[in-house]
């Protein structure tokens, strides 16, 4: 049985109550196992995950043992999964992990420079002519990652942002275990991300899959530290990953502000919820919100998966970024996702209003989508 989308599943933008706008949203939230719970528009939807990638990229890289090699604190481990703002600490961390992994250099980043996703940094780059390079992109962090990944595999630095090459290939198998899919047809498509690395496209529901597993490591590694004194000498490849996958959880909700930047919706989302979930942006309208098990999520599941976390992913047909961050708020609040205190610190992210030059209202936003319980398993 599959799910037939709602195609009236949209967000208005009206100027006196004159529609000018309607933003179709998909979305998909299941649980860790996953069950497809809850969605919106189309949870099927094909969706290329661009930078919301970011958390499965950056676990293919710990797994190539990259952090060890080159002693990558956990604020570094979060800079792997950032589309940061290429402030200066953004740029002067990248610049430290650049320099503790032997004979790389700048010039060997596939990146290229652009102008800075804040506009408080843009304007101070124009200010003072200043021509950002590749270690200012906004992706340098996981470019960074990579090449330190390529050099843990024992392999060379040319070409590492090449899909046949060995860091990438790992960096796709690995994409294709969290999701739950094969590479090729019916699984998991592969185009070129903005930052010239391969970048995955796959059902909303199994990129929601993804994040769900990254929020239920943590959950599990907490269990695992409250019911056992001992640590084991030996640990499976299972243990490894879901230890690497909590790590990654704890690195970007413990370092939000390496993930963007001042004001951002990632960074700002993190803080409002203080360690209960994860959530990253993609390019074009995508985004992936990783949710610990908490009283909310019981409830959700019906009971049925008590215990475990939840995954959202959510895309705006239009790829409108303002839109998609109404959207992830009228999900989490139609969810009752934290409480009201944590939402209402994300208000100016979900409610919104149109203005003139004059600051005068002339018309609102308003999400006109229903968040619709699926029954079956997807």
């Amino acid at each position: 049985m599959t799910v037939s989308p709602h195609t009236e599943d949209y967000i208005v933008t009206d100027r006196a109550g004159i529609v000018e706008n309607r933003h179709a949203v998909h979305a998909a939230v299941v649980d860790s196992s996953g069950r497809l719970l809850y969605s919106v528009g189309n949870p099927a939807r094909v969706t290329l995950a661009r930078s919301t990638a970011k958390p499965a990229q950056a676990l293919a890289i710990l797994e190539t043992g990259a952090a060890e090699h080159f002693a990558f604190d956990e604020a570094d481990v979060a800079l792997l999964c950032a589309s940061h703002s290429s402030e200066d600490r953004h740029i002067a961390r990248s610049h430290r992990m650049l320099a503790r992994v032997p004979k790389l250099q700048e010039s060997h980043l596939r990146c290229g420079g652009h102008p800075a996703v804040s506009d408080a940094v843009n304007r101070a780059w124009i200010r003072s002519g200043f021509v950002p390079t590749g270690i200012c992109n906004n992706c340098s962090g996981k470019h960074v990652g990579m090449l330190a990944g390529a050099a843990a595999l024992g392999t060379t630095f040319v070409g590492y942002e090449r899909p046949e090459h060995p860091m990438q290939a790992h960096v796709r198998r690995v994409t294709e275990d969290l999701a739950g899919l094969d590479s090729g047809r019916d699984g998991i498509a592969w185009g070129v991300d903005g930052c010239n690395l391969p970048a995955p496209a796959m059902p909303l529901k199994n990129l929601a899959r993804t994040f769900a597993g990254f929020a239920q490591a943590a959950d599990d590694e907490e269990k695992e530290k409250a019911g056992s004194n001992t640590r084991r000498s030996k640990t499976t490849s299972t243990e490894d990953r879901t230890r690497n996958m909590a790590r990654i959880f704890h690195a970007m909700s413990n370092h939000p502000e390496m993930v963007g930047g001042e004001g951002r919706f990632c960074t700002q989302l993190m803080l409002a919820y203080g360690g209960d979930l994860i959530g990253k942006l993609g390019a074009d309208g995508c985004y992936g919100v990783g949710i610990r098990a908490l009283e909310q999520t019981g409830r959700i599941s019906g009971g049925n998966s008590e215990g475990q976390a939840l995954g959202l992913a959510v895309k705006i047909e239009d790829g409108s970024i303002e839109m998609l961050y109404v959207a992830v708020m009228e999900i989490l609040s139609q969810l009752r996702i934290g409480d009201r205190e944590k939402r209402g610190k994300l208000r100016h992210f979900h409610y919104l209003e149109r203005k003139n030059t004059m600051n005068v209202v002339t018309g609102q936003v308003t999400p006109v989508f229903g968040v619709h319980p699926v029954d079956e398993l997807l």
